[in-house]
C-alpha cells in the first residue's frame, strides 16, 4: 500500500471520527433513550453511504487513494459496521446464504461477546 493511500486513510479517519462524535451527540440529544440511537444512527447512515459508494465505485475510475479516503478512512472511522453490512449484503446477493448467516451471527454475537469479555477483564483488573 502506498504512503499516499495510507495518508488518505488517516486523513479520512480523522474526519470520520469527528463526524461520529458529532452525529452521535446530536442524535442522542434529539432522541434520548436507553437504546443507543446515536450509535444506531451512525451505523445505519454509514451502511447506507457505504452501499452508495461501493455501487458508485463500480462505475467510476477514481484513484485508489481517494476511494480509500472515503470508504476505509471516513466510513471506517464513522462506523466499521458499514463494511460488515456491505460484505453481508454482497454474500447474500451472491447467493451465499449460509456464509452470510455465519458472517452475520459471528459479527453480531462475537462482537458482543468480545466487548463484554474486554469489559469484565479490565473491570476485574481494576477491582483487584
Amino acid at each position: 500500500m502506498s504512503w499516499q493511500t495510507l495518508l488518505a486513510i488517516g486523513s479520512g479517519g480523522f474526519i470520520g471520527a469527528v463526524l461520529r462524535a458529532y452525529l452521535n451527540g446530536v442524535i442522542s440529544h434529539k432522541l434520548p433513550h436507553d437504546l443507543p440511537f446515536g450509535t444506531l444512527g451512525v451505523n445505519l447512515l454509514g451502511s447506507f453511504i457505504m452501499g452508495c459508494l461501493v455501487a458508485y465505485f463500480l462505475y467510476s475510475s477514481l484513484p485508489v487513494a481517494f476511494k480509500s479516503f472515503l470508504s476505509t478512512g471516513i466510513l471506517g472511522a464513522l462506523t466499521t459496521y458499514s463494511t460488515f453490512a456491505m460484505e453481508s449484503f454482497l454474500l447474500l446477493q451472491g447467493g451465499s446464504f449460509a456464509l452470510a448467516f455465519v458472517n452475520i451471527a459471528l459479527n453480531l454475537f462475537g462482537t458482543i461477546l468480545m466487548a463484554g469479555s474486554g469489559y469484565y477483564l479490565v473491570n476485574h483488573f481494576f477491582k483487584s
